[in-house]
């Protein structure tokens, strides 16, 4: 139920010709404190909800708990949720051992690509492609919760 992860900005699009998956993603938060985040994904014909606590100082590890429910329940969930929902589509990438995800935002925060990548632990290596930019693990200012109420276009 730990999360590790790390993020970073995208510099070109040229992650698009090796991606291996693409799915259209629409979420929103029943709460979006930092603290304590409720959130509703629709990803392609599932629904989930996930909860996350608060990440350690270097904000890669924290605590995270999903489960998957029903496609109806995430639309009906989704209304009620915070204004300001998310739209992206996630490419995936191996990159060596791991999995990139990389979100290319649209709606308010269209412009911002930003990728993901999940470890076993904080100090494993990974390899970067080399359109991986500036690493912003740790900057709320990139959070999906705070883009959801402060859009990158602002």
């Amino acid at each position: 139920m730990i999360e590790i992860e790390r993020k970073f900005l995208v510099t070109s699009l040229d992650f698009i010709a090796v991606a291996f998956a693409q799915n259209e993603i629409a979420q929103g938060y029943l709460n979006s404190n930092p603290e304590r985040t409720v959130r509703i994904r629709i990803k392609g014909e599932k629904g989930y909800i996930t909860i996350k606590g608060s990440g350690n100082e270097s904000g890669t590890s924290r605590m995270e708990w999903e489960k998957e429910i029903s496609l109806e329940e995430a639309k009906s969930l989704l209304k009620l949720c915070e204004k300001g929902v998310i739209e992206k589509t996630r490419y995936e990438v191996k990159s060596g051992h791991h999995i990139i995800e990389i979100d290319v935002f649209h709606g308010d925060n269209d412009g911002l690509i930003m990728a993901e990548v999940e470890l076993e632990n904080e100090n494993e290596a990974i390899e970067k492609p080399n359109w991986l930019g500036k690493e912003v693990t740790g900057d709320k200012r990139y959070y999906n919760s705070y883009l959801s109420l402060h859009p990158y276009k602002t």
